[in-house]
């Protein structure tokens, strides 16, 4: 396993494309596939991410971009590299219209937006353009089309905005 990665809080509003729009009841470990899930390597999940649904995702994939997900977004095992990869290629958030628990909790404590947006998958489009105020869960789609979904609760902001939480438990533990 590689250094821990270090990624920076994401900007108030993403401003980005929808780089792919998941099903109800998707499995993260099936964006680098299940054998894969081991590994940490950068360039190696690159070669790997998305290949069984889009073998061209890797190089289309703008920093800014977002997924979006249907229900259950992330079923499965919480296992981190299939996010990993999406991150470091830029994927700067997750909008989906709920969230497996396991998943919602091991990457909002990493820093990762994880929005709930009923109706998402209906309105957004792989290639689209969006506009995510994560704070407030407002989408801005082609058309002037606008959802509103579920803020995150203060907490979750904090750990957001400190990039991940043990970002934010180190700087709160230096305070006292």
């Amino acid at each position: 396993m590689s250094a821990a990665r270090n990624y920076p809080p994401p900007p108030d509003v993403i401003a980005g494309r929808v780089a792919w729009v998941f099903g109800d009841d998707f499995d993260i470990d099936l964006v680098i596939g299940v054998e894969n899930i081991k590994s940490y390597d950068a360039e190696f999940l690159r070669s790997k991410v998305m290949q069984a649904y889009d073998p061209s995702f890797a190089d289309r994939v703008r920093p800014g971009d977002v997924i979006v997900g249907g229900r259950n977004f992330g079923y499965g095992h919480p296992h981190y590299p299939p996010m990993v990869a999406l991150r470091d290629l830029g994927i700067a958030a997750v909008i989906a219209e709920s969230f497996s628990p396991g998943f919602w909790r091991g990457e909002t404590y990493n820093g990762m937006p994880l929005i709930t947006v009923a109706g998402i998958t209906a309105a957004a489009g792989t290639g689209d353009d969006v506009r995510l105020d994560w704070r407030t869960a407002t989408v801005a789609l082609p058309g002037g089309r606008t959802l509103h979904g579920t803020p995150p609760s203060e907490r979750v902001t904090r750990v957001i905005e400190a990039g991940g939480s043990l970002k934010l438990l180190l700087a709160e533990h230096a305070r006292t």
